[in-house]
């Protein structure tokens, strides 16, 4: 029997989206407008959505409140449309004006538990970026202390996304780490298309996945192109997390 995190309360509607998030979501598509080519947030949108992802997710930390606030209710707009889950980065506040599917969350950011008292029912997601974080997760969830609905492993490989960064996982990580908890989980970090056979062969099965889709010259044909190859894989291979 599945195991709820703490704190939800409309078990229907949060079933119904981690069903959505286990299923249907292969590619991963997270924004970066600065990184996208001089396209808007607005228009990657469009092109991840037409180019199959089913989950998008919103991270801006450049934007004013205001602005954040209008293009978290664009993306709401077309991602309902679309059938889409939406996800936000950070923004509990921002999340909750704009009635988001989830959010995710580091190490350093709201803690899980505090944002499922004011929204109960939305999935969350935890960055776990040592062996260390995946294993008080994991014995978080055992003991059934936990609010996460599934967790990230990274980065396993050099990204430009985040500065500072000096300690890479690479494919290990991915296997050690979802020994750790029991979870879903999405993999992030310098992902390329050359790395994802390896990636998947290690056991992933959804990729979080920034500039290799914003920078392409195509954004629906390379969304389309990650799709589409994650889904083959794993219609070919087991049921892991």
């Amino acid at each position: 029997m599945r195991q709820l995190p703490q704190g939800v309360k409309n078990l229907q509607l949060y079933e119904q989206r981690l069903k959505q998030f286990e299923d249907e979501v292969c590619v991963y598509p997270v924004s970066c407008e600065k990184l996208a080519a001089g396209r808007s947030d607005r228009e990657w949108l469009d092109h991840v959505i037409a180019g199959g992802a089913r989950i998008v997710q919103l991270r801006d930390k450049e934007s004013s409140d205001r602005e954040l606030l209008a293009k978290a209710l664009y993306f709401r707009e077309k991602t309902q449309e679309a059938g889409v889950l939406f996800f936000i980065n950070d923004r509990l506040d921002i999340g909750l004006l704009a009635d988001v599917d989830g959010m995710h969350v580091g190490q350093k950011d709201l803690p899980p538990e505090e944002i499922r008292k004011l929204a109960p029912d939305i999935l969350i997601g935890l960055s776990c970026n040592t062996e260390e974080q995946a294993k008080k997760l994991g014995n978080e969830v055992a003991q059934d202390k936990s609010a996460v609905s599934y967790y990230n492993i990274g980065p396993l490989f050099q990204t430009g996304t985040k500065e500072g960064l000096q300690d890479f996982l690479g494919v290990d990580g991915i296997r050690k780490f979802s020994t750790y908890c029991p979870l879903p989980f999405t993999v992030m970090g310098g992902i390329k298309l050359s790395d994802l056979e390896s990636v998947l062969n290690a056991g992933a099965k959804r990729v979080a996945v920034v500039t290799a889709i914003s920078q392409a010259e195509n954004i629906e044909t390379e969304t389309a192109l990650w799709q589409q190859s994650i889904q083959s894989a794993r219609k070919g291979g087991s049921d892991a997390s």
